[in-house]
């Protein structure tokens, strides 16, 4: 049995919330850079231009990539053979998102009492977390400070299965459609197909830690992806709604089993600034 203090976990996950905030994925930098050279509009193409300048400024200058960094959204892979020493894992957590946040200057989004006082916690806490057992004696974790713009744009639903395949992309694309400029495109979309409710939720969220553009290794999947990118581009919206050919970076859609009466879709969409780190303890 492997032992993991928390406290090596409290300064994993404050490390690597301050370099998401201030560092985009070099995938997703390199998915801008070559929209730039694809896109058609020319108003869209300076958008885009401002968008790799304030890439390239955020990194150079150690600010945020944008003003809203976000819930913190954890994911936790834990091996079944570690052993966590030293606290609580959840307050472990928590503390390390309290210690960037603070330490970056990173701006706190959370509110207590969602629906009446919305009173600020003050610390970006608490924390999202996902966990998930898996075998082996090591942690992996992922990190995503989810802002609220693109968040707001997420949908669930539960179609007829007779819906089938051509339900689920007119639900998708209808949804992009009506979302326009809200998001900040250009935008990754997240798709969660089967389960329960609670589960395609889960899943459209993990399915945006994926390297943009690279497809589910199921084929069948894979072409989903295509086809609903495909038809999400041709809707016109272009970069932070100005117009123009790009609209999605990519279309990530992960499947999981679901009862004979159901076809449980949700989407969760992320906005160009896709913030993201992972490490493995």
């Amino acid at each position: 049995m492997r032992q993991i203090d928390c406290k090596t976990i409290t300064e994993t996950i404050s490390n690597m919330f301050l370099e998401a905030c201030l560092h985009l994925p070099e995938d997703v930098l390199e998915a801008l850079e070559r929209s730039r050279v694809q896109e058609e509009s020319p108003v869209a193409r300076d958008v885009l231009d401002k968008m790799l300048e304030n890439v390239r400024i955020a990194a150079s200058e150690g600010i945020p990539l944008c003003q809203d960094t976000g819930t913190a959204v954890v994911f936790l892979d834990i091996g079944q053979d570690v052993h966590i020493t030293g606290g609580n894992l959840e307050e472990c957590i928590n503390e390390g998102v309290r210690q960037a946040y603070d330490k970056g200057y990173l701006r706190k989004s959370m509110v207590r009492q969602p629906f009446s006082a919305r009173v600020n916690t003050k610390d970006n806490t608490p924390a999202v977390i996902h966990t998930e057992i898996i075998p082996g004696d090591k942690i992996k974790i992922a990190v995503m400070p989810k802002g609220g713009g693109s968040e707001n744009c997420s949908r669930l639903t539960v179609l007829p299965p007779a819906k089938g395949r051509e339900g689920i992309i007119d639900f998708v694309v209808n949804l992009v459609e009506e979302s326009g400029s809200n998001p900040c495109p250009p935008i990754i979309v997240g798709i969660g197909i089967g389960g329960t409710t609670d589960k395609a939720m889960a899943i459209a969220k993990k399915a945006l830690l994926r390297r943009v553009g690279e497809p589910n290794p199921d084929p069948e999947v894979a072409e989903l992806e295509r086809e609903i990118l495909k038809r999400i581009n041709n809707l016109g919206i272009g970069a932070m709604g100005y117009g123009g050919r790009i609209t999605a970076l990519a279309v990530h859609a992960e499947v999981f089993p679901t009862h004979i009466a159901s076809l449980p879709v949700a989407v969760n969409i992320q906005c160009w600034c896709a913030r993201r780190k992972e490490a493995t303890l």
